[in-house]
């Protein structure tokens, strides 16, 4: 008996972050441009967290959260695309790092790849020690593994709230 293969899509994983404008209203309508975006499936998405900034601290704290989804291109690709995103929301990537910004978005996870480019990290550099990341990604998949570094569930309490 011939059984069809269907080509694997991997789950992938990507943070927001928004501390400049409408905060909600960036994290919300990025959430609807990634649903959208060519080759994007059955995304979910955490809850909304406000959090402290990274780095310089006279800034406006950030809104943050994670979404996932099925994605059937290549994480350069969706690089590409979120970077797009990132401009239409007023977003200049050749400002100060951790600077503040309308909208951040970071591939965080991309299937079990492992990408170590100049600029491309999958997973992402400061997965573990950041909980604006692991909160959130643990409500969504309180049982995933990150590569290389373990569970959620265990880098999680190396974080606080």
């Amino acid at each position: 008996m011939d059984r069809e293969l269907k080509p694997y899509t991997p789950r992938v994983y990507v943070a927001l972050g928004s501390n400049l404008g409408n905060r909600e209203a960036h994290i919300d309508q990025a959430l609807k441009e990634i649903a959208c975006l060519p080759g994007s499936a059955q995304l979910v998405a955490s809850s909304v967290y406000e959090t402290d900034p990274m780095g310089p601290q006279d800034q406006p704290d950030y809104l943050n959260a994670v979404c996932a989804f099925d994605y059937s291109s290549d994480p350069r690709t969706l690089m590409q695309h979120l970077q797009r995103i990132e401009q239409q929301h007023g977003r200049v990537h050749k400002v100060a790092r951790w600077s503040a910004r309308p909208l951040d978005l970071d591939i965080l996870l991309f299937g079990h790849q492992q990408v170590n480019e100049a600029d491309l990290q999958i997973p992402h550099s400061g997965i573990a020690q950041r909980s604006f990341v692991l909160w959130p990604l643990a409500e969504i998949a309180p049982d995933l593994l990150i590569p290389g570094l373990g569970s959620v569930q265990r880098l999680k309490p190396n974080c606080q709230k």
